[in-house]
């Protein structure tokens, strides 16, 4: 089960990514401390190797891409196509985050 207040910060990260406030922080580029542990090493650089972004990247990704799209269509029947789409991903992210806080 996920922490109650995680709606929140995720509406405030958002919030503050679309007003820019994350550009220019200290240390951006860098690599993060709890990434440079030796047991992450080798599935770090085997994924930046064959370039494999993780499946909960890659559905966040998705997911800003339909919501754009849903903000700009007008036809009902396509943006009802869209709203399902969010929901599938949404749900998919929900299940892919609850298998890494459960099994890392």
């Amino acid at each position: 089960m996920s922490h109650p207040l995680n709606p929140a910060i995720e509406m405030a990260m958002q919030s503050a990514e679309r007003s820019d406030e994350f550009k220019d922080l200290a240390g951006a580029g860098r690599p993060l401390e709890f990434l440079s542990r030796p047991k992450d090493a080798v599935v770090d650089r085997i994924m930046k190797e064959n370039k494999v972004v993780p499946v909960a990247v890659q559905l966040k990704k998705q997911l800003s891409e339909l919501h754009a799209a849903l903000k700009a269509e007008t036809d009902p029947g396509k943006r009802k196509d869209l709203m399902r789409q969010i929901s599938d991903h949404q749900l998919r992210l929900a299940l892919e985050l609850e298998a890494l806080n459960k099994y890392g």
